[in-house]
């Protein structure tokens, strides 16, 4: 049976992290020929492993998405590797968290040249070809901390902020050339990062989202694949929340 997406490209940054590789899975699970970025060679080889042992094909190609050179190399590779980028996800992602008092410039520079200038860097190398092509899914993973703010994570917070207003303006450049672009805002979700968080802390995050647990990489993923899809065409310049009801807008 032909699945939704054969034939498509996707490029996902992050996609060695949590939400990432479940995202990278997805699209692939979809029928879409599945790129991401890494900096940590031995992490990449065991998620493209990882991948190989479920039946998908996953490629790794080297790249700080904070270089805006080598975000550009990287998108000739994987075009010239796969074919022309149908879909992106900016997943890539760091937090340095500490209250605004105590931050450094350098925690400040890092989260928003990872969180925020990444998104340009990576978009602006294959916004073009999407437009010409005359179709393009792009999806910016932002936080319910960029919708809400959260203590010791003004940087955070401002970073996934930007993201969606990236979103908005994008999505009225590129409407009118079969190009939707679109923010998932997801909330506490089982990474391994939350999942370090001492539990009485988690206990506590957890205490405050009504359905009363974390959030599944896999959920993410599937607004994602949703809004990648045909069916999605109509959705642009929506900031979709991912939380369990932690923060309604």
């Amino acid at each position: 049976m032909e699945c939704r997406l054969d034939g498509k490209v996707a490029l996902v940054t992050g996609g060695t992290g949590g939400i990432g590789s479940a995202i990278c899975k997805q699209l692939a699970a979809s029928g879409a020929r599945v790129a991401t970025n890494y900096r940590n060679e031995e992490k990449a080889q065991s998620v493209e492993q990882a991948f190989k042992a479920e039946g998908y094909r996953l490629s790794t190609f080297r790249a700080d998405v904070t270089d805006f050179d080598e975000c550009g190399k990287m998108v000739a590779q994987v075009e010239q590797a796969l074919g022309p980028i149908d879909i992106l996800v900016n997943c890539a992602g760091i937090t340095m968290d500490t209250t605004l008092r105590k931050m450094s410039q350098e925690q400040w520079k890092k989260v928003l040249d990872t969180n925020l200038d990444s998104v340009f860097n990576v978009t602006r190398h294959v916004v073009q070809g999407m437009t010409e092509r005359g179709f393009g899914r792009i999806i910016n993973i932002a936080s319910i901390n960029g919708q809400k703010g959260q203590i010791g994570q003004t940087n955070y917070s401002a970073a996934k902020a930007g993201m969606h207003g990236f979103t908005m303006a994008l999505a009225q450049e590129v409407a009118r050339k079969g190009v939707t672009v679109n923010t998932v805002s997801p909330g506490y979700i089982a990474t391994d990062m939350v999942m370090a968080v001492p539990e009485d802390i988690r206990n506590k995050i957890i205490a405050d989202i009504p359905v009363g647990r974390l959030g599944e990489p896999e959920e993410v993923a599937a607004v994602v694949d949703f809004l990648v899809s045909n069916a999605a065409a109509f959705v642009t310049g929506a900031d979709i929340s991912v939380n369990g009801g932690q923060h309604m807008m």
